[in-house]
């Protein structure tokens, strides 16, 4: 099955390995574009695409993930799947009708608990004490596709988001 992996923080290179690890056929990795870091404002790469680099992964970096010729260069890709993990953009309709077994979105909440941005943060500021990691299938709609499969975890005492 040829996948196309949408990810670009810390977060998302463990999910990109494991597929690697499972010899899933990930095809390219689409992550944000590098981006002025620290003091000298010099380009870092997102984490994902160090370790696309690392395995030899064909990477792409749009500014716009929805613009017509980027979804023309994921379609010569002729993915079966996608997987998004912490991509930060919202995927247009070209792009979720694009692979016929769908887009799958990895999240860390309990969905529909703690939708968007920094999840993890918010159920620790919320007091709450489980979370956990939840698989969608994407739709048009933030956070909100058709749960597959979730797993929770214990959020302890000393836990921090970092």
């Amino acid at each position: 099955m040829r996948l196309v992996y949408f990810g670009t923080s810390e977060f998302a290179e463990e999910p990109l390995r494991r597929l690697l690890k499972t010899g899933a056929q990930v095809v390219a990795v689409v992550t944000q574009p590098d981006r002025p870091k620290g003091r000298g404002r010099k380009l870092q790469p997102p984490s994902v695409k160090i370790v696309a680099q690392e395995s030899g992964l064909d990477i792409e970096q749009p500014e716009d993930p929805n613009s017509d010729s980027f979804v023309s260069t994921i379609e010569k890709y002729g993915p079966d799947t996608i997987v998004v993990v912490a991509y930060a953009h919202k995927l247009g309709p070209r792009l979720l009708g694009l692979p016929q077994k769908g887009c799958f979105n990895i999240h860390p909440s309990l969905l529909p608990l703690y939708r968007g941005a920094a999840p993890i943060n918010w159920a620790i500021i919320k007091g709450e004490k489980i979370t956990g990691v939840s698989i969608i299938k994407m739709n048009e709609r933030f956070d909100a596709g058709e749960i597959m499969m979730q797993d929770s975890i214990e959020i302890r005492e000393d836990e921090t988001a970092g």
